[in-house]
């Protein structure tokens, strides 16, 4: 997920409590929270997902219910607004371990590669189908 207008708006001083807010409504909605990471731009989830939900319906939860509570927090001066869409990947059992360290290590990793850059690949390396017109761009 990413902010609205991929503004750097998640500060390093309550990004631990955003996490645990979206862990908390990713479970409240009987999935499994295995890894969440958040960079000043974007947040990457990890969770074990239950069929009898929509991913659309949980991510609308997710978006909504923790833009009102970092809204009503008063972290930010401005409303906060995630990035219409998101981006979504499935892996195997077999791939939790390297999925979850790769999530974690989210500093290390943007030390390296863009979030865009990063996304791309995400696209390419699933065989996904794109048009440059609708991926979001980068900041100027």
């Amino acid at each position: 997920m990413a902010v609205k207008f991929r503004q750097s708006l998640i500060e390093p001083a309550w990004k631990e409590r955003l996490n645990q807010y979206i862990t908390g409504i990713v479970q409240n909605n009987g999935h499994k929270m295995i890894a969440i990471n958040s960079m000043p731009d974007h947040l990457h989830l990890f969770f074990g997902f239950r069929p009898d939900q929509s991913l659309s319906d949980l991510m609308r939860l997710v978006k909504g219910e923790s833009s009102e509570w970092l809204n009503k927090q008063g972290f930010i001066k401005s409303k906060f607004s995630w990035q219409e869409g998101y981006g979504a990947f499935s892996y195997s059992r077999s791939q939790i371990k390297t999925v979850a360290a790769y999530i974690e290590n989210q500093e290390e990793h943007h030390r390296k590669k863009t979030f865009l850059e990063e996304y791309k690949q995400f696209l390419e390396h699933f065989e996904i189908e794109y048009d440059d017109r609708y991926v979001f761009k980068p900041l100027e």
